[in-house]
């Protein structure tokens, strides 16, 4: 049975004696009435009024116990109406009661089972996630064996499946491009078929590092110090962090096109190298780096520094190449022709005790900051004809082997030369406002007034 509201009282029972008491009431009240009438009805005079009185005195007392009991009954039809109101609100409290427990029960069935179908999907996925884990550390085992075999083919085919697995899992990209980094960095025998392996690793790194490409790796970084690359393509690739320190490239290594980012650290041996058309916010750091052949940033757009300290060329050309932030050529060694025409550099630069053994052509560079040449040698044919120097330019002990000709350079303010030297035998063209005296039979020396 329901417990009763705290506000209800219990519900007592009506005792059976009440209703005699109350029928006692009725019936005294009216003998009383009756014996009160029938006294006054006494005291009448005449006998016939007397009577009538009685007879009155009689329905009243009668009138008296019906109205009595009528009262009476109406108590109780009222308490019985209150009874059946009172248990009407009970029904409904215990049925609203019952309700809401009924939700609770069903929202509580709910949340167990949605938590058991939670905990489900967990086991399930935690399952097939370590299922998928299991099959690629298999995979990954099974084309690092293939990899480390002793047969080129095996090898060859190894890789293939690592690229796979890198197509496949983006997750593991940086690892798989280590990998191939690694194997680029290892000693390479001298085989034409492993020659054929290595290119192969080359062109799977280049290949996933061009963003027009569907199979796209995007952010991934090259570590190929101390590798040995032959004919390394990067053109039109996207490259970040690339190092190449002590790395020696044969044949030609391409970046053209290339885009750049982070630092590329070039301190490396090669042979051809084309830069032409490259461009990004990428540090370049060619320090100490051989170059054997030509090397060609034309058209090159360089939005970061360039570090080009102890660097030796052998021919190399940054026609209509833009450098937008500090320019290093210090120490530099050019043994061939060395070509800047229409180069624009619009920040300082820096070129001293810096070598040029063979031609050395600034014209119509563009120069909008500093541009040093101090102890620069130029043991060649030196033009700046048709140059802007916006910025101060500074050419203090320079020598000058070899022609020199400075013929519509414009200057916007009066170069320092400081003591620089030029050969006696060679035509020159010098900016006006220096001083040019003999210094003896084979040397002219310049001053700033």
């Amino acid at each position: 049975m329901p417990t009763p509201s705290p506000r209800e009282k219990p519900l007592r029972l009506m005792p059976w004696w009440l209703a005699l008491v109350g029928l006692l009431i009725a019936v005294l009240l009216g003998w009383l009435v009756l014996d009160w009438l029938l006294a006054e009805a006494d005291r009448a005079v005449q006998p016939d009024t007397r009577a009538t009185l009685r007879v009155d005195a009689i329905r009243t007392a009668l009138t008296v116990v019906a109205g009595t009991g009528g009262g009476l009954a109406f108590l109780v039809a009222a308490r019985r109406q209150w009874i059946n109101e009172r248990a009407q609100r009970h029904q409904e409290a215990v049925a609203a009661h019952d309700q809401a427990h009924r939700d609770r029960v069903q929202a509580h069935a709910e949340a167990v089972a949605e938590t058991g179908q939670r905990h489900q999907d967990r086991q399930a996925a935690s399952a097939e996630h370590d299922a998928a884990e299991r099959r690629l550390t298999e995979l990954y085992v099974r084309a690092m064996e293939l990899v480390g075999s002793d047969n080129p083919a095996v090898r060859l085919g190894g890789l293939h499946a690592l690229e796979r697995l890198g197509q496949d899992n983006p997750g593991q990209r940086s690892t798989i491009v280590a990998v191939l980094c690694a194997y680029l960095r290892m000693p390479a025998p001298d085989d034409p078929r492993e020659t054929e392996v290595r290119r192969t690793a080359q062109r799977m790194l280049t290949r996933h590092l061009r963003a027009d490409r569907d199979d796209w790796w995007p952010g991934v970084g090259l570590d190929l110090s101390g590798a040995r690359l032959d004919d390394f393509d990067a053109g039109g690739c996207t490259l970040v962090d690339l190092d190449l320190t002590d790395a020696v490239c044969t044949g030609t290594t391409s970046f053209a096109g290339a885009v750049v980012r982070g630092r590329m650290r070039l301190t490396a041996q090669f042979e051809d190298a084309v830069f032409d058309n490259l461009t990004g916010d990428a540090e370049i750091v060619l320090d100490d780096a051989r170059f054997t052949g030509r090397a060609s940033f034309d058209g090159a757009d360089l939005g970061g520094e360039l570090s080009c300290h102890g660097t030796s060329f052998a021919q190399v050309s940054f026609h209509g190449a833009t450098l937008r932030r500090t320019s290093s050529f210090d120490r530099a060694r050019f043994a061939g022709s060395a070509t800047f025409r229409e180069a624009a550099f619009l920040s300082g630069l820096s070129v001293e005790h810096a070598t040029f053994e063979g031609y050395a052509g600034f014209r119509r560079a563009r120069f909008a900051d500093m541009a040093l040449f101090r102890w620069t040698e130029f043991g060649g044919e030196t033009l700046f004809e048709g140059a802007r120097f916006e910025g101060a330019a500074n050419f203090g002990r320079a020598v000058f082997r070899g022609p020199a000709s400075f013929d519509g350079t414009t200057l916007a303010r009066r170069p320092l030369v400081d003591q620089a030297r030029a050969a006696a035998s060679a035509p020159h063209v010098w900016p006006e406002g220096l001083t040019v005296g003999r210094l003896d039979a084979e040397w002219l020396v310049l001053t700033d007034s």
